[in-house]
């Protein structure tokens, strides 16, 4: 199997210029990937994620990709498929909103609902569709920590990323012993450009430390991979916290 042993080949990286999704693909062209797919809105800033992986010695195809164009995806991912056997699918795209601007813009509330959720639905069954008909490959899922338990201050991100969450399990449910490899990515705060700004959690973590885990994951076929470690048990407190006592933590 080409992606035997957590080191595949050949990449598609959905959100071409995810921290996360290109410290992965650094951290897998270090071992044995050598084709990267790199999709995402066409941008000086795609163009330079692929250029600095071809620096490293990747052969680097961009693929034009928005999440919210739903109607394009199995046509865009197709071509993907069309060119060969795809290792690993990572499925990295999403945005956080402003809480407090979307709370009184619905339409803004609903585009992060469509990108996180929706769009990546409609990516990732396009995708496990792809993978189980080669018969392997794995699909992972940057979810994240957010999503499992509705808090005060980023309710609408954590939403659509509890939505994600559930689908993602019962699609590797679903695809299990076909030979696709399902793995969810549950990361606390993550420090990068995107939350540049924004006040810092406990047991903040980095895009280099979740690719790392990443990899781990892919190695032991995981199914679920907390970022720190440590958040699994301070999450699974969180769940049990009476509600009118979580709504008043620093959290």
């Amino acid at each position: 199997m080409k992606d035997a042993f957590g080191a595949p080949q050949s990449l598609l990286l959905l959100g071409g210029t995810s921290a996360i999704g290109l410290a992965t693909a650094r951290r897998l062209i270090a071992r044995r990937t050598r084709t990267v797919w790199l999709a995402g809105r066409p941008s000086p800033e795609l163009t330079a994620a692929a250029g600095s992986l071809r620096a490293l010695g990747a052969e680097v195809h961009v693929v034009p990709f928005d999440a919210l164009d739903t109607d394009v995806h199995a046509e865009r991912l197709g071509r993907v498929f069309a060119e060969g056997d795809v290792d690993l699918v990572l499925l990295a795209f999403g945005v956080l909103g402003d809480q407090a601007r979307d709370e009184s813009d619905p339409a803004a509330a609903v585009r992060v609902a469509q990108t996180n959720y929706t769009g990546a639905v409609s990516a990732a069954l396009v995708c496990a569709g792809a993978l189980q008909a080669q018969g392997h490959g794995s699909l992972v899922v940057l979810s994240s920590v957010a999503g499992e338990r509705g808090r005060r201050a980023d309710f609408i991100y954590g939403s659509s990323k509890a939505g994600l969450d559930v689908f993602a399990q019962g699609l590797g449910d679903a695809l299990h012993g076909t030979g696709v490899h399902v793995m969810v990515v549950r990361p606390g705060f993550v420090r990068s450009e995107r939350t540049a700004g924004r006040p810092e959690a406990p047991l903040a973590t980095t895009p280099e430390a979740v690719a790392g885990a990443i990899e781990l994951g892919l190695r032991r076929r995981s199914e679920t991979v907390w970022v720190p470690g440590p958040l699994r048990l301070v999450a699974s407190a969180l769940r049990h916290v009476p509600r009118p006592l979580h709504r008043r933590l620093p959290v």
